[in-house]
C-alpha cells in the first residue's frame, strides 16, 4: 500500500489566512492601541521635559538671544566663545573635581558604612544606622544649604564655635579660596553619602553566604574573601552608584548658589551655576544653551566610557 503525504502549506496557509481575518486584524490594533496608552505618559513626559528642552537648547545655541528682543542668528560664534571663555574653564575644573571627589568618598567611606552595618548586629541598631545615614538625603538641598551655611559661619556659626572652644583655630569655611571648595563637597557627602549607602548594603545583602562559608572552610581570611568574592560580586552595583554619583554631582546647583554664589572669586563655581547666571542674570540664553549643550556632552562622554571601562571589571 502506498500512503499518501499531507501537504505541508495547508497548515500555513490557514494560520494566515485566520491572521488575516478582521477579527485578528482588529484584536491586534487593540493591543497595540492599548500598548501606546500604557507608555504614552512616559513618552508626553520625555518629549515635554528631555528632549523638548534637549532641542530648544540646540537651536538656541546657534542663536543671539536676550528674552526681550527677537533671536539673532549667530552660527557658532558662541561654540568659538565657549574656547577662549576663563569662567567656562574655571567652572569645569571646579565641577569635575566636586565630582570625582564625591564619586570616591560616596564610593569608599559608603563601603565602609555598608560593610560595618551588614555584620551581625542588631537589629534595632541596624534600623537605626541605616534611618540616621539616610534621613539627611530625604531634606531638601535649599534647607541643607541654609543649614550649612549657618554652622560654618565665621561669626557665629555652630563648628567654628565649638571648634574654637577646644583651642581650634577654624577656617573661614566658605569665603577661603583653599576650602570653600572642599567645605561643599564635606556638605555633599553629608547630604547625599545615605542614598549610596543604602544602594551598597543592599548590593552586599544579595552576596550569598554559602561562598563566604565555604571559602572560610577552605581557610580564607576577611581579606581575601572580600576581594575574592564580595567585590567581584558587588560590581554590578558599585558601578551604578558610581555612574548615578558622577551623573548627580556633575549637575550640582544648589549649594554653590546659596551658600557661596560661586565665590570666592570662581572657586566655588559649578558649570550648571554659569549656565543659569549666563542665561538668566546675564540674559544670554544663547551662550547659555551652548554651555548647557557642553554639560550634556561632558556627562555623556564619562558615562559612555564608564560603560566601556565596565566591560572590563563588572563580573556579570
Amino acid at each position: 500500500m502506498t500512503s499518501r503525504k499531507r501537504p505541508t502549506n495547508v497548515p500555513s496557509q490557514s494560520v494566515g489566512s485566520l491572521a488575516n481575518r478582521p477579527e485578528a486584524r482588529r484584536a491586534r490594533a487593540r493591543t497595540n492601541l492599548a500598548g501606546y496608552l500604557f507608555v504614552s505618559p512616559a513618552l508626553l513626559l520625555f518629549l515635554v521635559f528631555i528632549a523638548g528642552p534637549l532641542l530648544a537648547a540646540v537651536v538656541l545655541s546657534f542663536y543671539s538671544w536676550d528674552l526681550l528682543t527677537a533671536p539673532h542668528f549667530t552660527g557658532v560664534a558662541n561654540f568659538v566663545h565657549l574656547v577662549h571663555d576663563p569662567v567656562l574653564l574655571a567652572s569645569l575644573r571646579n565641577t569635575f573635581v566636586f565630582a570625582l571627589a564625591s564619586v570616591v568618598s560616596h564610593i569608599g567611606l559608603g563601603m565602609l558604612l555598608a560593610l560595618a552595618v551588614n555584620r551581625k548586629m542588631n537589629t534595632i541598631v541596624k534600623y537605626w544606622v541605616r534611618t540616621t545615614f539616610f534621613f539627611p538625603f530625604l531634606i531638601s538641598w535649599a534647607a541643607v544649604s541654609l543649614l550649612w551655611k549657618y554652622l560654618l559661619d565665621p561669626n557665629m556659626g555652630f563648628l567654628t564655635y565649638y571648634l574654637s572652644t577646644i583651642g581650634i583655630h577654624a577656617p573661614i569655611w566658605l569665603l577661603s579660596p583653599k576650602w570653600s571648595l572642599l567645605s561643599l563637597i564635606g556638605v555633599d557627602w553629608w547630604h547625599t553619602i545615605g542614598y549610596t549607602f543604602v544602594i551598597l548594603l543592599a548590593g552586599l545583602q544579595t552576596v550569598p553566604h554559602d561562598l563566604h562559608e565555604a571559602a572560610m572552610v577552605d581557610g580564607a581570611g576577611p581579606g581575601r574573601m572580600f576581594w575574592s568574592i564580595t567585590l567581584p560580586l558587588m560590581s554590578p552595583t558599585l558601578f551604578f552608584a558610581m555612574v548615578i554619583t558622577f551623573i548627580g554631582a556633575f549637575q550640582i546647583f544648589d549649594p554653590m548658589y546659596i551658600m557661596t554664589n560661586g565665590g570666592p572669586g570662581d572657586a566655588t563655581r559649578s558649570i550648571v551655576m554659569y549656565t543659569y547666571q549666563t542665561a538668566f542674570r546675564s540674559f544670554n540664553v544663547g551662550y547659555g544653551s551652548a554651555i548647557a549643550l557642553v554639560v550634556f556632552v561632558v556627562i555623556a562622554l564619562v558615562t559612555a566610557f564608564q560603560f566601556r571601562m565596565s566591560r572590563r571589571w563588572v563580573f556579570q
